[in-house]
């Protein structure tokens, strides 16, 4: 199995991050990576970039060394029935939006309330996938929100850090994750979460559990360039027609 996109991941711009944006371009071409995505925290984390940041994105090349690169955010889900940070006016700036549960800005409660709002998220059109949603820290009705997510087009994230480095205890309910989303016949992104380059495009502990439980790799939205963009498609995001002539150059599986 292999994934050739990465949608997750930080730049100094999160200072608890420690890689640059050529930093990433650099690895990305490394690693034969097609596309890989910025997903910088939202204005309520408490690192977070400024909003200008988002905006002025756009002098970020689309292209370099034949590897895309994607203008996204990792928004906080907020207390206490799941709004996100994502400003109005910034929405245009984004060619998608994670959204995650993150401690210092929704602080952990219970089942019923982590439920309730992450489906709200899910349900407000502003997000596209949710981060980390096998995090211990926020016990979810797991069944509830893949049904969610399914009905709404939203993807949930096998996040590969959650199995190596953060949110210790993740690894059962991350392997869970992906048993009910088979059985309940929806999908998925592998975001590796990288914190420092050299992260980028590691899903090597997400695949290894996905390769045993036979998931289906066409359940990975994720996997090469053609499968993500025509995701991206779906919700009427403009960079799949920014990149469709570059795309038609890319080996499709």
């Amino acid at each position: 199995m292999k994934i050739l996109v990465d949608t997750h991941s930080h730049t100094v711009a999160s200072t608890h991050a420690y890689s640059t944006v050529h930093d990433y371009i650099q690895h990305a071409a490394i690693k034969g990576m097609q596309l890989f995505s910025l997903t910088d925290h939202g204005p309520e984390m408490p690192d977070s970039p400024h909003p200008w940041h988002f905006g002025n994105r756009k002098i970020i090349p689309r292209l370099v060394n034949n590897v895309g690169i994607l203008r996204a955010i990792e928004a906080n889900i907020t207390p206490p029935d799941g709004e996100l940070d994502i400003p109005e006016g910034m929405l245009p700036f984004l060619d998608f939006a994670i959204a995650s549960f993150h401690e210092p800005v929704y602080p952990p409660s219970d089942r019923k309330t982590h439920t309730r709002a992450m489906i709200n998220a899910i349900q407000s059109g502003k997000c596209q996938i949710i981060g980390h949603p096998g995090n211990p820290s926020y016990p979810i009705d797991v069944d509830d929100v893949i049904r969610a997510a399914r009905d709404y087009n939203v993807v949930l994230e096998i996040n590969n850090s959650s199995f190596i480095q953060s949110r210790e205890g993740s690894t059962p309910h991350c392997v869970h994750l992906m048993e009910r989303i088979d059985a309940l016949d929806w999908k998925v992104s592998f975001g590796s979460d990288a914190h420092i380059a050299f992260s980028l495009g590691d899903f090597s502990a997400a695949i290894g559990h996905a390769e045993r439980l036979n998931f289906p790799i066409g359940r990975i939205v994720n996997r090469d360039a053609h499968s993500f963009l025509a995701f991206l498609a779906e919700h009427g995001k403009p960079v799949a027609l920014e990149l469709e002539d570059w795309l038609k150059t890319i080996p499709k599986d």
